[in-house]
């Protein structure tokens, strides 16, 4: 009998079924055995799993009909022999030492299940999961959902291994549908008697590339979302039963997640969608609280609402407004002890209109510019995507406020009214916004000396205040629409160098740099940077690039003349972006990192192989290349 039994359904992922059976043959708990259930694939990935299959007799493959996930993994546990279970997908990888941590942790424990975080694997790439972060955060032995909510999260099956005996004693098994593994796995966290949380990542969750590859990718599909909607169901019915006091945890990530993609479908098909999607997805608000009702943002809770009450002409209206940034309902306060505001629309209930906790600052700047060493700044503050008219005046405060020390420099205050204004978005497009105007000047000269020297991070924020009313907020704006950076301003020892952050907040960062890059520019596909360095050294320096979100680095040859220098980077020749966004920083190094400073206001987007690359100024003033 091995120790694990590890069950692998796929079907047609030729493409990656090899290197997940490699990560989970070269496990370091070695007693294990690999059932591989075939779900028809008409693909070469049942060859690619017998020419595994003869070189590790620890793996086995079955055959049947394509039948779903569902069935294969039942298929899977009545075949598995070992004292405890697992469940791989055949497009994902299991990191090398992941079975071998869960085991022995319930091995030590006597814990009923063991579950670990997860990174999601994109090429080569990884990211955490956002779904799983804050509930793997820390390391539990025998624990429980009921005493670790956050694992509501935890809704898929195979970032854990399951004692055979507690599986069995639950008696669980998989429907024969997607979305399968949600009713499972929340089953098996509620009846448990014990569950061990490794902060340690044990899976890697591909986000696969081809164009309905998965069956998140075609969510918006009649099948598809019904089998979702069957699942949530299920859920809610489980967790009323027998865990009560989850429900409400369940509800709202539910609400904001599997709401919004029904919503989305059901638009899409209007008038015409099926009546049973529609039974479904209202059996399951029917039992929603209040709370959880007002636990989501008030778009999103008003096209909830429409789909609850079928009016799907009016839903597929609103869903047009929320794409188009049209759908801007009007803010009022309600109350006088304790002051609510509320989102007025023809189509929302009184009760389900409170948008106290939604209301934010949002700040971003029209312009900003140097004029005579003076800092000139014009911008706007709103509540977001609200009508904000009848906060017809109210004060508004523009400040800088250092890292650290919390020190503020005032910048700006004045009375304030709303006006309508369209903004430029990053994706091109424009919005329009109810704003509260404002205008700054800086002047660096007011700057105390011990200001001055301790080289600070200074960040823009705002705050609008009238009418019972406050929020604070940093100014922030789209990172690839206007306005530009502009250039640092020189003074005596230290430059003044106005930055925008990768989330698009601005700041200035005073700063004595080491490097100076004083021409940036694209040519010929190719990023071409001239400069000064302070110190040449003895050695060759390099241009490195260093990606944000995990390290990666890429080299590029410097040439050096004297103190000057001068690099070429092939854009095309760059890793290509993995999700939105990617963000890589550039450094000189000589042996050690240097952070040149980007003095020119030049701030070039190009187009190079079908690849669209911005060159700006990262939140230390250094050189920053972004490809979206």
């Amino acid at each position: 009998m091995p120790v694990l039994s590890v069950i692998v359904p796929f079907y047609n992922v030729e493409k990656y079924i090899g290197p997940c059976l490699d990560s989970v043959a070269a496990q370091t708990l070695a007693d294990l055995e690999v059932i591989c259930v075939d779900d028809g694939s008409d693909d070469g990935g049942p060859s690619v799993v017998a020419s595994r299959q003869a070189g590790d007799r620890r793996i086995r493959l079955i055959r049947q009909d394509n039948h779903g996930v569902g069935r294969a993994r039942n298929v899977g546990v009545r075949q598995a022999s070992g004292r405890y279970l697992a469940f791989v997908d055949g497009d994902d990888t299991v990191p090398r030492d992941a079975f071998g941590r869960m085991v022995a942790s319930l091995e030590s424990t006597g814990s009923d299940l063991a579950c670990g975080n997860v990174m999601r694997l994109h090429r080569n790439l990884l990211v955490p999961s956002w779904a799983h972060r804050q509930a793997f955060a820390r390391p539990m032995k025998g624990t429980h959902i009921t005493r670790h909510p956050l694992l509501i999260r935890d809704r898929m099956l195979w970032n854990k291994v399951y004692r055979r005996s507690f599986w069995d004693g639950l008696d669980l098994s998989f429907p024969e549908r997607m979305y399968e593994d949600q009713p499972v796995a929340m089953a098996a966290h509620v009846g448990a008697r014990a569950v061990d949380v490794l902060s340690r990542v044990v899976y890697h969750w591909r986000q696969r590339d081809e164009p309905g590859a998965s069956i998140t990718q075609r969510s918006l599909e009649p099948g598809n979302l019904r089998d979702r909607l069957l699942s949530v169901v299920q859920t809610a019915a489980l967790l009323d039963r027998a865990a009560p006091g989850l429900k409400p945890d369940f509800d709202r990530d539910t609400m904001d997640i599997d709401m919004g993609v029904a919503v989305g479908a059901v638009a899409a098909m209007g008038p015409s969608a099926d009546p049973g999607l529609l039974d479904l997805a209202c059996r399951y608000l029917d039992g929603v609280s209040p709370e959880a009702w007002l636990s989501i943002p008030f778009e999103r809770r008003l096209q909830v609402h429409l789909l609850h009450q079928r009016r799907l002409e009016e839903l597929a209206e609103v869903s047009a407004q929320a794409r188009e940034g049209r759908l801007l309902p009007k803010v009022r306060p309600a109350g006088l002890l304790r002051r609510r505001w509320h989102g007025r629309h023809p189509s929302m209930p009184g009760h389900l209109s409170d948008v106290s906790d939604e209301l934010r600052l949002v700040g971003r700047l029209v312009s900003l510019d140097w004029r005579d060493g003076v800092l000139h700044g014009v911008g706007r503050v709103s509540l977001g995507r609200f009508d904000a008219a009848r906060l017809r005046r109210v004060r508004l405060r523009v400040w800088l406020q250092e890292r650290g020390t919390g020190e503020t420099v005032r910048l700006s205050e004045a009375v304030s009214a709303p006006v309508w204004e369209d903004f430029e978005q990053d994706d091109g497009g424009s919005v329009a916004e109810h704003t509260f105007p404002f205008r700054f000047a800086f002047d660096p000269e007011t700057l105390t000396p011990a200001q001055l020297a301790r080289h600070g991070h200074w960040d823009l924020r705002a705050r609008l205040k009238g009418h019972g009313l406050r929020l604070d907020g940093r100014v922030a704006g789209p990172r690839w629409s206007r306005p530009l950076v502009p250039e640092p301003l020189r003074l005596p020892g230290l430059w003044v160098v106005p930055v925008r952050m990768p989330r698009g907040a601005w700041a200035l960062r005073l700063r004595t740099p080491k490097a100076v890059i004083g021409s940036c520019h694209v040519d010929g596909g190719e990023l071409v940077c001239a400069g000064k360095i302070s110190d040449a050294g003895d050695g060759e320096p390099v241009l490195r690039l260093r990606r944000r979100s995990d390290g990666e680095e890429m080299y590029f040859p410097v040439a050096l003349d004297g103190r000057e220098f001068r690099a070429r980077v092939p854009l095309a020749d760059i890793d290509e972006r993995v999700g939105d966004e990617a963000w890589w920083e550039v450094l000189i190094d000589q042996g050690r990192p240097i952070r040149p400073l980007v003095r020119t206001g030049e701030r070039p987007v190009a187009t190079v192989a079908d690849r669209r690359f911005l060159i700006d100024r990262d939140d230390d003033g250094g050189l920053l290349l972004a490809e979206r």
